[in-house]
Parts: structure tokens; sequence; C-alpha cells
């Protein structure tokens, strides 16, 4: 109650604040889910889908941030009966974005699928560009990390729709603020498959924080190396790719720079003629396999922004090995990357020399060889 001030008076109560704009809408009738804005829904797509997972980008861009959205405006989640067409997507503008009352939603979920519909303001993308939608950001992004329904029984090149979030994700996504971080790792520790979480676990473990980094040697011992990306995919070459994918390794060399040198084993690389006071000649790594018929060397280059092993630098290299005895079968070049989706990955790909090697540290097994020459 209002108390009355010195001279009796009562002032009449004060109007609520206006409620600041909410993030996440809830309509008041119940029809439709919950509905979250583009921005909140791309922020939420980086934290629930991490890095090393194949294709990320096609499920945390703003076209999956948009088609999330879409799927959202018009009800298409799990179990209601109502499908999401590609087109939809295209037919969506910022302007109809804005009208989040029910009746607005209805309208264009009806309205978007019929030939000429206009929306007001300027449509997202045109409707010649649905393909990446369909065939990207859906199908090979959230279909595949198991957030959005496929319809079956619909033909590909029909306009009805076929896509659907599933329910859960539809819950996450247009959940609380609050333990949104936790609710989003606990959404992809059961929704996830084994391998997708495995290659995000092993990147989130090596991830590069400022303390420095040890790595462990072969034959015991162990270097420190300063903080950073390249220092732990160095670390991963060593202690990861060296015992998975040679029979006996040993590390004759790792440098940090051209002027910093981490490990030598100088009498080795005497005994076997490389190069050792040529140091910017030599790459980030080498490294010996001592346990087959005859000694493999094996240079390795850290792509942590630029510089895989191209066809100049691998001639380069060559030439070395030859002058010192080593026939070509006998020396092999790895590209190091942080995993298949990184930037330095899909940038420098043409340029790396054929007949190589590229490994990357969130899928340790794997090793990729670009052959070149007949046959499989």
């Amino acid at each position: 109650m209002t108390q009355p001030d010195l001279f009796g008076f009562t002032a009449a109560p004060a109007p609520p604040p206006e409620p600041p704009p909410a993030a996440v809408i809830t309509p008041a009738d119940g029809a439709l889910p919950p509905l979250a804005d583009v921005a909140t829904i791309k922020r939420r797509l980086a934290e629930v889908f991490p890095e090393g997972l194949a294709d990320r980008n096609y499920v945390v861009r703003e076209m999956a941030a948009r088609t999330v959205f879409a799927l959202l405006y018009v009800g298409a989640v799990e179990d209601s009966g109502v499908w999401l067409a590609p087109t939809q997507v295209c037919r969506m503008s910022d302007a109809q974005a804005a009208l989040t009352d029910s009746a607005s939603r209805l309208a264009f979920r009806t309205a978007s699928t019929r030939p000429g519909f206009a929306p007001p303001g300027e449509p997202w993308y045109k409707d010649n560009t649905r393909e990446p939608i369909r065939d990207e950001t859906l199908r090979q992004g959230l279909i595949t990390y198991n957030a959005v329904a496929l319809r079956e029984g619909i033909a590909t090149t029909s306009s009805l729709g076929r896509y659907a979030l599933k329910r859960s994700f539809a819950d996450l996504i247009t959940g609380p603020e609050e333990g949104f971080a936790e609710a989003a790792q606990t959404w992809a520790a059961t929704h996830l498959s084994a391998d997708q979480l495995a290659r995000t676990a092993i990147l989130r473990d090596r991830v590069a924080g400022r303390e420095a980094v040890e790595v462990r040697l072969p034959k015991g011992g162990s270097r420190v190396m300063s903080p950073g990306t390249s220092s732990v995919l160095t670390k991963a070459v060593v202690e990861e790719f060296a015992p998975r994918h040679l029979i006996e390794p040993a590390v004759l060399w790792i440098s940090e720079s051209a002027t910093k040198i981490v490990a030598q084993d100088d009498a080795l690389m005497r005994r076997i003629g490389l190069p050792i006071d040529q140091q910017k000649l030599l790459p980030d790594v080498v490294l010996a396999d001592l346990g087959g018929e005859r000694m493999r060397l094996v240079f390795v280059e850290i792509v942590a922004t630029d510089g895989p092993f191209t066809e100049d630098r691998k001639a380069e290299l060559l030439a070395t090995t030859r002058t010192a005895g080593f026939p070509d079968d006998q020396v092999a070049f790895v590209s190091v990357f942080e995993h298949r989706g990184a930037a330095p990955a899909k940038a420098r790909f043409p340029s790396i020399a054929v007949n190589s090697y590229l490994w990357f540290m969130a899928e340790p097994d794997l090793v990729v060889w670009l052959k070149a020459g007949k046959g499989l």
C-alpha cells in the first residue's frame, strides 16, 4: 500500500516499467512454439555445435540461424504436423520476422508456399538460391547432427515442406539463457554420435591456452614450447600422430620458428646426413620411423594459419634428402591441421603437394593421402 506523504496526500502508484524486448517470444495462445531472434539463434548454434565437427560452418552461419528461425516461425517442430519448405526461408524478410504475433506467423505459414508470394520488405534470399539451404544447412548440417527431422515419402524436388525441428532441439534453442551452456552440452552428449563427440573432445582437451605446452618425446623426456595453436598441434604430432602411424618413431627436430629449436637429435641427423646447420630449410617437425626394413623420414609442417607442403617446398626438401642418399619413397611429407573444417585446411588445400599426406588433430586415426597416378 502507498503511504501518505507529509501533508496526508496519497500518490497514485507508478505504472510498472515496460519490460525489455525479449530474445525469446512465447505466443500467448500457445498454438506456435516460442520464437528466438536470429542473433540469439546464431550465438546459440555456435555453442551447441563446437569446433571440430565436419561441415560445422553449415550449422553455425547466418543461413543456418535464419533457417532455424523460419522453422520456429511457421511452427515446423517434430510431431506438430507442420513441415517447412526451403523456399519459406528464402521468402522470409526482416520485416516479416518482426511480426511475431500468432496471426502473422500463421498467415505467413499458409501464404509463403504459394507461387508469387512476396513478404513485406526485402526477402532474405531469392527462390533460386534455396539449394544451399536444402543441401548444406539442412541435409549435410542440421539433419546430420540430429537437430532436424526429415519427412519421408516426399520427392526431393517437391514444393511441399519436408523439414521440422526435433522437439528437443527446438526446446533447447528457445530455452532460458540461464543454464544454456550446460543444456547445450547435455543435448550434444545425447544427440551427437560418438565419433562426432570424440572429435570435438580432442580439440577441446588440446585447446591452446596461456600456459606453456609440454611435448613428451617418444624415447623419454620432454620439451616445453610457447603457448599457442602451433605448439598444441606440434604436441599432437609427437604424442598422437607418431605412435599411431609410425612403427618406431623418433624425433629428429622440432622448431617453433626459423631461429628457435625446441628439440634436435644431432647424432642421428649427422648419421643420416641431414643438414643440421640449415635451420631455415627444415620444416617444423622432422620424424624418423626406425621400425621398418628401411628407415623413413617424415617431414611435418604445422599449419595453424599458413604453410603446408607445396610442390616447391617438397621439391626443395627432396633435393636435400637425395643428396643425403635417401630414395624418394623413403621420404614422406605431412601437412597438419586442427580439423577438416579449419579455415587453413579449406584455404590451402588447392596448394598442397600431391603424393603428400594430411593429418587432422581432431581425427588422430585418419591420414589423407593425395595420391597421384592411376589406380587405387
